[in-house]
């Protein structure tokens, strides 16, 4: 008997809604889609239609194919520029071309130091991250090692400073790193920077600064007094 009814219910007609998603279920089937273009081709599919249609309107009006070759030209690249605005290249080039921080001023170490924990109390990471370099800067001119000398950027801060005690140009490079990338080349502050910076002022600072400067030497080689 149940064979019977199996048999009935399988030579029975299909309901038209029913047939239609079997027929959908089974045509969403990774297997019937290997082939279909992705995403990005479908787009670049569309962007060389849309051109190649607005070239030939244009060529069809007054000065022919030369102002629309001259159009599609404008197009492309200004939807290069927003590309490469959005996706960072000359976003971050545009913040390199801001105006330099100074680095080097009137408060002493330990105030920018305090200044820094405020920011970092504030959960004002950037700032924080920016008073920190400058304690750096600061700890290093009151010890010796660097001239007060206002306009330094922090890469020349590396290069004297670390040239001059090489047992902090890690440090240095390490903390220089940190302040540009988040100043001039749109990274976000956080905790973990500020602690990074934290950390190597604190190493700077724990340091013996002993300069090692080169020693003068007269006409014939002879090794000058000090």
């Amino acid at each position: 008997m149940t064979a019977v009814v199996v048999l009935l219910r399988a030579l029975a007609p299909v309901d038209r809604d029913v047939a239609r998603d079997a027929a959908g279920r089974e045509l969403s089937k990774g297997i019937y889609h290997a082939d279909d273009p992705s995403l990005l081709e479908r787009i670049l599919d569309r962007i060389v239609r849309w051109l190649d249609s607005l070239g030939s309107a244009l060529g069809a009006g007054p000065g022919g194919g030369a102002v629309g070759l001259l159009a599609i030209l404008v197009v492309v690249v200004g939807l290069t520029a927003l590309i490469l605005w959005r996706t960072g290249p000359l976003r971050r080039s545009n913040a390199r071309g801001a105006a330099r921080i100074e680095l080097s001023g009137q408060l002493d170490a330990d105030e920018h130091r305090r200044q820094a924990d405020r920011f970092a109390e504030q959960q004002r990471y950037a700032d924080a991250v920016r008073e920190r370099m400058r304690a750096v800067v600061r700890e290093l001119e009151a010890r010796g090692v660097l001239d007060a000398r206002p306009g330094r950027t922090a890469g020349e801060i590396v290069r004297e400073a670390g040239s001059l005690v090489p047992q902090i140009t890690n440090d240095l490079r390490h903390a220089a790193r940190i302040f540009e990338e988040v100043w001039y080349g749109s990274r976000p502050a956080t905790a973990s920077t500020d602690a990074a910076m934290r950390a190597a002022d604190q190493r700077i600072q724990s340091a013996r600064l002993a300069v090692q400067r080169p020693v003068p030497v007269g006409p014939s080689g002879y090794v000058m007094p000090r």
